[in-house]
């Protein structure tokens, strides 16, 4: 783990404890920061200097000492070179802009789409790939996640078996080679000790050989499972609808192409009652809202984060948030970042100053959870309202 990097969220912040044999919350700090910002401007050139601006604000506090810090973002695939070579330049690293930001967490946490394979046969029929895509790439490029930081990977997605299970465990086996965690296939969990904790994460998905999000009783099974055996269990879920006009959490099982993918709300609710401390959610390709409940921070889509090639990033599909969250010992939520990125081809994400995927996803969270004790300010700073907590009223519960 990264021992010597200062955390990267800013403040120490206390919310609503889940009502169980965690307790409740002991101490409160509250820090809301609001600062206007200029107009747009996406540059590779200045992301080093957008970066450090991003992560050390004067409003920073230090967080508890015995907190954790993890850094999550979306959807990753760095190229692929089937059916034709697709790949980024000889000596472009993609996740390079951004890789001090996700450099500074405890934990680096994102959803691996494709595989990492050289050659192999496609799982997947696949007559026109201008529709369907098959995404394959080079071994090599496990490299760049490790240098980006990365500690763990999603393998649950609808791309993970694009060259079948021998592809998924070909993933497995490099990622596990250069020290990175992996979840995904159904049984398969991530566990490892960050700084002197046991921390699980499990990913789900709506898909054959993943960790089923639809079982639901089974979903409960696990996660009660790990949070018995671990101090910190995070959770992972690559569902909801794709395309226009998905930006909304719907309250209901979703679908694409007549595929159910779940109904995410209901999902990452169970997740938490039965013991998850973060939930993560992507699949929609855009970002969506950010919910606390129960104390605990669910992210329901972090969207599209570096996607070289066959993935749509106009628009809100290029941005590229970063999710920050810094978690207490019990695993409740003390605060946090969106640290905004943006995808910009033919680079990869890069810091965006005018913090449009932060903006973004506070309107989303406004919009779809309006009693929200969220804070979110226009640079992203994520803080906890206190009056709920002091009153003792009890959790946030939405339809």
């Amino acid at each position: 783990m990264r021992s010597d990097l200062k955390p990267l969220v800013l403040h120490s912040i206390s919310s609503t404890g889940r009502f169980s044999a965690r307790g409740l919350a002991v101490g409160l700090s509250f820090i809301l920061a609001a600062c206007s910002t200029p107009g747009v401007r996406v540059s590779p050139d200045a992301a080093p200097a957008q970066e450090t601006e991003s992560l050390e604000s004067p409003q920073a506090s230090s967080p508890q000492a015995s907190s954790l810090s993890v850094a999550a973002v979306g959807d990753i695939m760095l190229g692929t070179d089937y059916p034709h070579d697709r790949l980024p330049p000889a000596g472009l690293n993609l996740l390079e802009p951004v890789s001090y930001t996700l450099q500074q967490a405890d934990i680096t946490f994102g959803n691996l789409e494709g595989v990492l394979i050289d050659g192999g046969k496609p799982f997947k029929r696949c007559s026109n790939p201008a529709h369907c895509y098959l995404f394959r790439t080079p071994s090599r490029f496990v490299e760049q996640f490790k240098q980006a930081g990365f500690d763990v990977v999603s393998l649950a997605n609808n791309h993970a078996r694009d060259f079948g299970e021998e592809g998924r465990s070909t993933s497995m086996a490099l990622l596990a080679a250069a020290g990175i965690h992996h979840s995904g296939r159904d049984g398969d969990v991530a566990s490892w000790e960050v700084k002197g904790r046991k921390v699980a994460l499990i990913a789900f998905a709506p898909f054959a050989g993943a960790n089923s999000m639809h079982a639901l009783e089974q979903v409960q099974q696990r996660i009660t499972e790990l949070d018995r055996s671990h101090d910190i269990v995070l959770v992972s879920f690559h569902g909801g609808a794709e395309g226009a006009g998905v930006e909304h959490v719907p309250f209901a099982s979703e679908y694409y192409h007549g595929e159910a993918r779940g109904d995410v709300v209901e999902f990452s609710r169970l997740a938490v009652d039965a013991g998850a401390d973060l939930v993560l959610g992507h699949g929609p390709h855009v970002p969506r809202a950010i919910e606390l409940y129960n104390g605990r921070l669910i992210a329901y889509s972090l969207g599209n984060f570096a996607t070289y090639w066959g993935i749509n990033v106009r628009g809100r599909n290029g941005l590229a948030p970063i999710l920050t969250a810094e978690l207490a010992p019990d695993g409740r939520f003390l605060g946090g970042k969106i640290v905004s990125a943006r995808q910009v081809r033919p680079a990869g994400p890069v810091p965006d100053d005018s913090h449009t995927a932060a903006r973004v996803i506070r309107d989303l969270t406004l919009a779809d959870f309006p009693e929200t004790p969220l804070i979110i300010d226009e640079r992203g700073t994520i803080s906890v309202s206190t009056p709920s907590l002091l009153s003792g009223a009890p959790p946030q519960v939405n339809p």
